[in-house]
């Protein structure tokens, strides 16, 4: 598992490494019940604080994509499909949301962008 840290940016970097992970999760390259590393062999790999390290997986925990079981550390937990539903509607909000604003600024007309969309959705 890979996470990429750029200092550089508008991105937290708690916010990258939760962002990351999640990522992870939903694209199954991280498994249900799979240990994820301690707070502190991650924060040591990334070069970051632990408090950094920590708010990333509070973050998870509080959205339900992982549990910390004491002791023992912090699994991926079960899937919630809609849980995972509703992650992915939020992610096709935030990139219609650009898109809209990317039309509106290019002058794009609305039934332009829905045709648009017409077409791309049914591509296979």
């Amino acid at each position: 598992m890979d996470i990429l840290i750029r200092n550089t940016g508008e991105i937290p970097i708690y916010q990258q490494i939760k962002d990351q992970l999640k990522a992870h999760i939903l694209q199954g390259t991280l498994g249900e019940g799979e240990a994820l590393p301690s707070l502190r062999l991650l924060a040591r790999d990334l070069r970051v604080s632990v408090i950094t390290t920590k708010r990333a997986y509070e973050e998870l925990e509080r959205e339900g994509f992982i549990a910390t079981v004491p002791g023992k550390g912090c699994f991926v937990a079960p899937k919630n499909l809609e849980l995972v539903r509703e992650e992915g509607r939020r992610q096709v909000e935030e990139h219609l949301a650009r898109a809209v604003e990317a039309a509106r600024t290019a002058g794009v007309s609305r039934a332009e962008v829905l045709e648009a969309l017409e077409l791309l959705y049914e591509e296979e």
